[in-house]
């Protein structure tokens, strides 16, 4: 696992440029009245566990020959050092999206999309036995980390354990605005659930239950067509629940896949 330092002047050769020889280390000079190097802080700190790399962390006022040395002028200001040279990283507050590419690049994997890889190709073989063990390797490394949380609650939810999935849930943070929308339409999955149990034989009931069965089991595709054929029958049924239905898959699944897209156009098209 990588890990965060705090580095002085009298450390840096010792703890920044020799290791830079086995692999590049970073280099954050921050300050501590600086409130994008707050910002910055701590997505460095998690990114270094997963990409499994030295963060060398730099207090400018604390080492001012240091910030002078390498030319610092504004923080936060994070540099590279790879074969004890230090080179230009980037200056400021970089987007999560644009630091993974930086770490890409840099030749460091993460640890963590190996393991969810792991467990997609469980989950696509729908196999339970090698399902589990992957998912308790991601909650055990990674125990607060939103979308693993997400994926625990929809691997239970699939398995017909919903106070387990609820459990997950509830361990979300709400702040956190990457999972709000899936985390949403997961619970809203749960709900579903349980109006199940309490549909009649009509074939509405009938087509309301196949679909809702889909959605839990992760079958997108065939609940949004499901639901669709609902609305076009009959949009008053159980208080317009299928176009519901369908905007809490939307969330699960978020705007940028081609189901939400897809699905959405001829909802639209649908109604109107």
């Amino acid at each position: 696992m990588g890990q965060s330092i705090t580095v002085n002047q009298a450390e840096f050769e010792q703890a920044v440029l020799q290791p830079s020889f086995e692999q590049p280390v970073l280099v954050d000079f921050f300050a501590t009245w600086c409130g994008p190097c707050k910002l910055l802080k701590p997505m460095l700190e998690q990114l270094a566990q997963e990409y499994d790399f030295t963060l060398a962390q730099v207090d400018i006022d604390q080492n001012p020959e240091l910030a002078k040395t390498f030319g610092v002028e504004g923080v936060p200001d994070v540099r590279i050092v790879s074969q004890g040279q230090v080179s230009e990283g980037f200056v400021g507050v970089l987007p999560e999206p644009q630091l993974r590419e930086l770490l890409v690049n840099l030749g460091f994997q993460s640890s963590l999309e190996q393991d969810l890889a792991v467990l997609e190709t469980a989950q696509a073989n729908g196999d339970l036995a090698d399902i589990l063990p992957a998912l308790t390797t991601l909650l055990t490394r990674y125990p607060d980390n939103g979308q693993i949380l997400l994926k625990a609650a929809q691997v239970y939810l699939t398995q017909g354990d919903g106070a387990l999935a609820s459990q997950y849930l509830d361990l979300i943070n709400p702040s956190d605005r990457a999972t709000a929308d899936q985390a949403d339409g997961l619970r809203g999955l749960l709900t579903l659930r349980q109006t199940l149990a309490d549909l009649g034989e009509s074939d509405l009931d009938k087509a309301f239950g196949a679909a809702g069965q889909a959605a839990i089991a992760g079958e997108f595709a065939t609940a949004l067509e499901g639901f669709l054929g609902i609305v076009e029958r009959d949009r008053a049924y159980r208080s317009d629940g299928a176009r519901k239905a369908m905007l809490m898959i939307f969330k699960l699944l978020n705007d940028q896949d081609p189901l939400t897209a897809t699905y959405r156009k001829r909802l639209m098209q649908a109604l109107y």
